[in-house]
């Protein structure tokens, strides 16, 4: 760095340490204001985790952040020394070198370890979030055009309908393009097994918070698991193109302590008590606000 240095006037080097100082800075600053709960103006980062599996996504992107970072300043500083020691000014006679057996050997062998590394907790996590856990509940999950259905098969199928909340009708304090009229609702520290499908096209079902994005196929049905660790509200978006109002299929999830969630089911199974008059969960869809039918 101090050869470096000396190819620099006092004032270029000024300029250098300033500007990486700045840029520091306003990373960490953007990051700190930026982190939080549910999607924000000029977010840095993930949202903060609200289950296991998210807590193990996490650990692993921060664990692939410090690889990244090593490979990256490595890789910088072999650049630096190139530049300084063999610039043509040094080394007028540049060498023949073509082979040299103990780097090809590295430069095959070290990146085969870092991948084996990054391989084997990537595996874990993989079957961790695969297992679904002995469930204490189970909701069925349809995506159609434009729109979702939820269904409570172990609550005398308990099944409404959620539709984004449209611009003319949202209330102070309800968020553009991700509030909803009937949110899901699910008790903290339960065991939730999610069954997905579609009646329609491809969408999906995506909660950044619970690290779940699990794809809605017609005629197939695909399984996912969370377990809310504290109380809050969860937003979530289809982030599978799936026709002209793909945008606003979003998601809410309203985690509930388990006494407040049995009381919301109470009034929610009068509440909804019209969609089930077969008594198989089966009803009429609700109209589409986003679809303008």
């Amino acid at each position: 760095m101090k050869r470096l240095a000396g190819l620099l006037t006092k004032s270029q080097a000024a300029r250098v340490i300033f500007v990486l100082l700045l840029a520091t800075f306003l990373t960490g600053t953007l990051a700190a204001i930026a982190w939080a709960e549910a999607p924000h103006p000029w977010q840095l980062g993930m949202q903060p985790p609200a289950t296991p599996v998210k807590d193990r996504l996490n650990a692993f992107h921060n664990e692939l952040l410090v690889i990244t970072f090593l490979i990256a300043g490595f890789v910088m500083a072999l650049l630096l020394y190139v530049i300084i020691r063999f610039n043509h000014r040094r080394n007028p006679v540049p060498s023949h070198t073509t082979h040299n057996p103990v780097i090809e050997i590295m430069w095959t062998v070290v990146p085969v370890l870092i991948l084996v590394i990054i391989a084997i907790p990537s595996f874990k996590l993989m079957y961790y979030m695969d297992r679904v856990p002995n469930p204490d509940m189970t909701i069925k999950v349809t995506g159609h055009q434009w729109y979702w259905s939820y269904e409570y098969p172990d609550q005398k199928d308990l099944a409404f309908d959620s539709n984004v909340i449209q611009d003319a009708d949202l209330k102070p304090g309800q968020k553009r393009l991700l509030d909803v009229d009937n949110p899901l609702v699910v008790p903290i520290h339960t065991s939730v097994r999610v069954l997905v499908t579609s009646t329609d096209v491809i969408h999906s079902w995506f909660i950044p918070a619970f690290g779940v994005q699990e794809y809605a196929i017609i005629g197939r049905l695909n399984e996912s698991w969370f377990n809310v660790d504290h109380e809050g509200t969860y937003y979530g978006e289809c982030n599978q193109i799936c026709g002209i109002n793909h945008a606003f299929m979003p998601i809410k999830i309203v985690a509930l302590s388990k006494e407040d969630f049995r009381k919301w089911l109470a009034t929610a199974q009068k509440k909804f008590a019209h969609n089930n008059t077969n008594g198989a969960g089966l009803r009429l869809a609700a109209e589409s606000p986003a679809s303008g039918n």
